[in-house]
């Protein structure tokens, strides 16, 4: 019984997490892949060849891409500057071997501090002029050796992504982009009952930031999506606007939180508590929808019920100014409401858009 318990446990563990297995699988495969070709090639130093493959294997197929056209890019320029500098320079004694080394850093320091990507360039720079191997064989040789071992590397990496349980930047976007709806509904229901009694401020602002992480991860799996578009592996549609309308709908809940600061005072309260209770819970419940939409590749929800209950919230503010209820409140009060007002308006123009981005992404949408 308890061997069926843990089974059952480790299969549900296994199940949350299929995305990180699939890219252990991978890794462990470029390693080990890396490791046998390098081996029957003969290369002397084939444990960079690996280390490429564990550096090129990323989430998705799009980020190994990136890292191994940075990484091979870095090293093919690294090495050229390095053996050149070697070759011109004379670096027999200490200093010599100082000096040489500082211009052949120079340049390569300067384009890492601009272009990160290209760190590695430095690093190869280095092994061609101080390690033993290189000065046993030759700055020419050894510069070969290096730019075959990353290449092997990356190619290996490449195939590995592609053809070992392929995991596709567009789906990494989705799932991200699925947990910032999701955190944005919680944080919806949480920041409209604030009208009617106090908030935890710590619990927004953990939310906020969770959120904020989320966006920025989807944001970094777009730009790899956008490089598998540009290879004919990923659809046809932009990724780019779902992050840009992400971000707006988390402006739109900043609006909302500040106007929502503290419950408003009566009688206004007690006349928006019931409509802004139903506006949060349609919203809230809008977003979770369209984040499984996006995750499951399924068409956009509608937003008829949506639009029923924020015009329902509408009309509640206009019959409190048409019955002058807001006529005795303090200035910040009446501007809470109707920044509140406003802010619902903005972010109601934006689910719709977030409604084209879903159909955008996953197919014909339904409005």
């Amino acid at each position: 019984m308890e061997i069926k318990q843990a089974a059952s446990s480790f299969l549900t563990w296994a199940g949350q997490h299929r995305a990180q297995l699939r890219l252990s699988l991978r890794l462990i495969l470029a390693s080990l892949l890396t490791f046998a070709i390098g081996h029957l090639l003969g290369l002397p130093q084939s444990y960079w060849a690996v280390l490429t493959a564990l550096i090129v294997t990323q989430a998705s197929v799009g980020g190994s891409l990136k890292a191994a056209v940075d990484r091979f890019a870095g090293s093919l320029g690294g090495a050229a500057w390095g053996v050149a500098v070697s070759l011109t320079l004379p670096h027999a004694t200490v200093w010599g071997l100082a000096v040489t080394l500082v211009v052949a850093l120079a340049p390569l320091a300067v384009l890492t501090a601009f272009r990160p990507a290209y760190r590695i360039a430095p690093v190869t720079a280095i092994i061609i002029l101080l390690t033993p191997t290189s000065q046993a064989v030759g700055p020419v040789l050894s510069a070969f050796h290096r730019v075959l071992e990353v290449g092997l590397g990356s190619v290996v990496a490449l195939g590995v992504a592609l053809l070992v349980l392929p995991e596709r930047a567009h789906g990494v976007l989705a799932r991200a982009a699925a947990r910032a709806l999701e955190m944005m509904a919680d944080l919806t229901i949480v920041l409209m009952a604030g009208l009617a009694e106090p908030r935890d401020a710590r619990t927004v602002d953990d939310v906020n930031s969770r959120i904020r992480k989320t966006i920025i991860a989807a944001e970094g799996a777009a730009d790899e999506a956008s490089r598998e578009r540009r290879i004919n592996l990923a659809t046809p549609a932009d990724p780019q606007p779902l992050c840009r309308t992400l971000r707006r709908l988390h402006n739109d809940l900043a609006m909302i939180g500040r106007a929502s600061l503290e419950p408003l005072p009566e009688p206004v309260r007690s006349a928006l508590a019931e409509p802004a209770s139903e506006a949060g819970a349609a919203i809230a419940r809008f977003l979770r929808d369209s984040g499984q939409a996006i995750a499951a590749q399924a068409p956009a929800p509608l937003m008829t019920q949506l639009e029923q209950v924020l015009a329902g919230y509408g009309a509640a503010v206009t019959d409190l100014r048409r019955e002058r209820l807001t006529r005795d409140l303090p200035d910040e009060a009446v501007g809470r409401i109707f920044g509140l007002t406003f802010a619902l308006e903005q972010l109601r123009a934006n689910l719709r858009d977030l409604a084209d981005r879903t159909g955008e992404l996953t197919g014909p949408g339904r409005a």
